[in-house]
């Protein structure tokens, strides 16, 4: 149990609650019927495995300057209570399952399957060659309503692209406040990110730029998806005040209160997409 507790925390499983949400919402909004109970099963499987895959890279490329970083010196990795031998097992492990989740979704998707794998190895490595590593995650999260889209419908439609740009833009956007947590020591090590480049505040500024970006796609997929009505336009007002909310929290000169912010209101963020999408479409 030691062990289990150990390889959740290393790939943070909690954190599932910002991507699975959204990835059922797009189920919902990409098919005229539910598909088979096994279809949403294997959808399930690949999102979560895609993402034991990236926290896995992220740790094994990270464990430098994880050994390092004050805030990241107790994580599992560099207590020793996970191995590098045990990590890259685990990203083996969990990449054949996603390549076969994709294989029993449907050949398309198998064939696309490695351009994730690709993004999901890239991302940790963004950070060292570019300050716009937050784009490179919120292009992972991009594929996740387009994926879905592959995986149902073996076509990428307007709906698709448009749940994608919202959920690529809400995902950068709150990558660019955690990565706040790291300013100081991003900067004193030579990592990049959006606030080593533009200070505290033009990092707060330009991560309520992407939730307003992620705000009018999903005001936009409203009015173009015809299956939608009033109540799902009421849950977007829902949205957007704990969207503003989530930026209330954090001012340049208090950063205290980001883990709430990351975690807490994200999370509701997500879930309550999934519900005014669900009794919308079904009510």
């Amino acid at each position: 149990m030691r062990k289990i507790r150990s390889y959740a925390e290393l790939v943070k499983f909690e954190h599932t609650i910002f991507a699975l949400p959204f990835a059922l919402a797009s189920v919902i909004l990409l098919v005229d019927k539910l598909p088979s109970f096994w279809k949403i099963i294997w959808i399930i499987v690949a999102l979560v495995s895609a993402r034991t895959v990236g926290m896995a890279f992220n740790r094994l490329i990270d464990e430098p300057y994880d050994r390092l970083n004050p805030r990241t010196k107790e994580w599992p990795l560099v207590r020793g209570e996970v191995s590098r031998e045990e990590i890259k097992k685990l990203i083996f492990i969990s990449s054949t399952v996603f390549i076969l989740a994709s294989f029993m979704l449907n050949f398309l998707a198998f064939l696309l399957s490695p351009v994730v794998l690709f993004l999901l190895w890239f991302y940790p490595q963004a950070k060292r060659l570019t300050y716009y590593p937050h784009l490179v995650l919120g292009a992972v999260y991009f594929l996740i309503p387009v994926a879905v889209d592959i995986a149902l419908n073996e076509r990428i439609s307007l709906t698709a692209l448009l749940l994608g740009i919202a959920m690529g833009f809400w995902v950068a956007g709150f990558d660019v406040l955690y990565a706040l947590q790291d300013y100081e020591f991003d900067k004193e090590v030579g990592l990049k990110s959006i606030p080593v480049k533009y200070g505290i505040e033009g990092a707060l500024k330009t991560a309520k730029l992407f939730h307003l970006l992620t705000f009018f796609t999903l005001l936009i997929l409203g009015i173009v998806h015809t299956k939608l009505g009033a109540l799902y336009f009421i849950g977007l007002i829902l949205i957007a005040f704990f969207l503003i909310y989530e930026h209330s929290l954090i001012k340049p000169w208090d950063l205290s209160k980001i883990n709430k912010a990351f975690f807490t209101v994200n999370g509701w963020v997500s879930v309550i997409f999934f519900l005014i999408v669900l009794f919308d479409f079904y009510i």
